[in-house]
This record gives C-alpha cells, structure tokens and sequence, in this order.
C-alpha cells in the first residue's frame, strides 16, 4: 500500500492529475479521500452568515477525521467518507463507502498543510500553476459548479483566495517530494508519478 498527498492551489489542476493518475492504474487500484468532503459541517449556522465562511484557511477543515480516515484505510480498514455542499454549507447525511486499496490518494488545496496527515504519506505531491491560469479556471468552475457570478468570483479571489494561498497553501510547497508544474498537462510528471507507484506497489506486495 502506497499513500499519496496531492496538494496545490485552488484551480491548479490537482484533480486532473488525481484523474490521469487513477486513469493510468489499474481499475480498482485507488481509493481517493478529497480533502473538499472533510469540511466542517456549518448547519448550525443561520444560512445568511455562511456566505462569510473562510473555505481556504485552515480551521475550515475536520482534519481529525480525515487522519482517521486515512489511518483506517492504511489499517485495512473500510470508512464511510462524508460528502459536503458547497451550496448550502453543509454536510450532507449521505456518505461515501470507501475500501482499502493499494493506492491512497488524499486530495485538496492544503492535503500537505497537517503535519499529522503529513506523517501518514509515503509520497507528498504539490500541483503547481500560474495564478492567472489558477483564476480562470476559478472563474470557469464557479460559475458553473457553485452559481457564482463573476463579480462574486472576483471579489472572493481577490479577498480571500489570494492571500489566503499566500499565507497557507504557498508554504506547503516546501514540504512536497515532487511538485508539477503546469497542472495536469504535464504528461512527463504524471509518467513519473504512475511509475513511482506501480515501482513500490511491485516492492510491497
């Protein structure tokens, strides 16, 4: 078994290269905990106000369950991984059962910023991007994704997606074994990335 932290930007392209990565495998081969379905469930706050929750700062997440998730999968062990609503804030009742498998992918702008869940990875990734191409694509999915409008999209950006991954998300870079720049079009570094895992998935099993 192999754990695998895959962190970066928000819009960097970290789930394309989960995506090439899962494709280039064997079916089966991953289970995949993204760190977007570990937010902390806001239905105690009156609805009006979750518009002001910080998503991108740290406390935003439940890295307790996630470590015990991800320490649960690497013990063999099946969990039920919750699953989050960006439009109203909340964790949903439905869950995902995920099983154990020989690859463990924990995905999301800051997989790298626990030390905790940092100790249970055997390979820590960081997706880097331009911030330009990290805004349009934010723009692109937003609208699309959550009912945004550009105004919104831009004034969150600039509020607090911007310096929010100056001061959390940047900083992690330094703790990755790998980073990949220009996102999921770089096929030499998602070569690379399938290679290191079919090479110690050989060693281990």
């Amino acid at each position: 078994m192999i754990t695998i932290g895959i962190a970066g930007g928000t819009g960097s392209g970290k789930t394309t290269v989960v995506r090439k990565i899962i494709e280039s495998l064997p079916e089966g081969e991953v289970a995949l905990l993204p760190q977007d379905s570990y937010y902390k469930d806001s239905s105690h706050i009156p609805p009006e106000e979750r518009q002001f929750i910080n998503f991108d700062h740290p406390d935003a997440f439940d890295w307790e369950l996630l470590s015990t998730h991800l320490r649960m999968l690497r013990e063999g062990r099946s969990v039920e991984r919750p699953t989050y609503s960006y439009l109203t804030c909340t964790r949903l009742p439905e869950t995902v059962h995920i099983e154990p498998r020989d690859v463990i992918l924990i995905e999301g702008i800051m997989a790298l910023c626990d030390e905790g869940l940092r100790s249970q990875m055997d390979l820590k990734v960081f997706v880097d991007a331009d911030s330009d191409e990290r805004l349009i694509r934010v723009i692109n999915r937003d609208i699309v994704e959550r009912g945004r409008t550009v105004e919104k999209v831009m004034e969150r950006y600039t509020r607090v997606l911007k310096p929010m991954h100056q001061q959390f998300i940047e900083p992690t870079k330094r703790y990755a074994d790998l980073i990949v720049p220009q996102g999921g079009n770089n096929r030499i570094a998602i070569d690379i990335l399938t290679m290191f895992i079919e090479k110690n998935l050989n060693l281990t099993k």
